[in-house]
């Protein structure tokens, strides 16, 4: 099922995601509505909270930033799902990329990161895994995880361009700001 996008100023991408437990009912129904509604969204990330649910996990599907970054791993059928993630390490040097994000539609903002990110996660069945990513696949993953944590990329945005974007991100947040996809607003936003 598609289920609409939460928008820049919903308290509930402010929050720290719970975990979720091993007996956790309807995951499956769960990661595909996510699935469905980051592609309907045209997206190659979404995160719980951005559905209105303070739990962790993310799905990627990296696909359709194949060959974005020359020189790149190949993101060709990188579709995951990250459950209680934990990041133990990002290293290496810090790259800017310009990010956007589906609950900020419209803007998008060069983000500094490191280049590497070391993951702890469980995939559907509750398996562990921890692995390394590097690239895009590590931006997506840190992008991505900071909805867990509360954060937003617009947070790393300084000076002059936070200026710039203030006023979208006023319009976004009061719900007088319309993109393709269904948005869902703070509750105390009339639309």
């Amino acid at each position: 099922m598609i289920l609409p996008i939460i928008a820049y100023g919903h308290p509930v991408l402010r929050k720290v995601a719970e975990e979720i437990p091993t007996h956790f009912i309807n995951l499956d129904e769960l990661i595909e509505d996510m699935y469905e509604t980051m592609y309907n969204a045209k997206g190659v990330g979404l995160a719980a909270p951005q559905i209105g649910r303070s739990l962790r996990i993310f799905v990627v599907d990296g696909s359709p930033m194949e060959g974005t970054l020359e020189g790149d791993e190949s993101m060709e059928g990188w579709k995951q799902v990250f459950i209680n993630p934990k990041i133990m390490e990002e290293t290496g040097d810090e790259w800017g990329f310009e990010e956007g994000c589906l609950s900020i539609p419209d803007v998008v903002e060069e983000v500094f990161r490191k280049e590497r990110v070391l993951i702890r996660y469980q995939d559907a069945n509750f398996n562990t895994h921890e692995k390394q990513f590097t690239g895009l696949k590590a931006r997506i993953i840190q992008h991505e995880y900071d909805h867990l944590e509360g954060h937003l990329f617009t947070d790393y945005v300084k000076g002059m361009r936070k200026q710039l974007i203030k006023s979208k991100l006023g319009k976004i947040s009061k719900g007088k700001y319309k993109t393709f996809y269904e948005m869902k607003y703070s509750p105390k936003v009339k639309t």
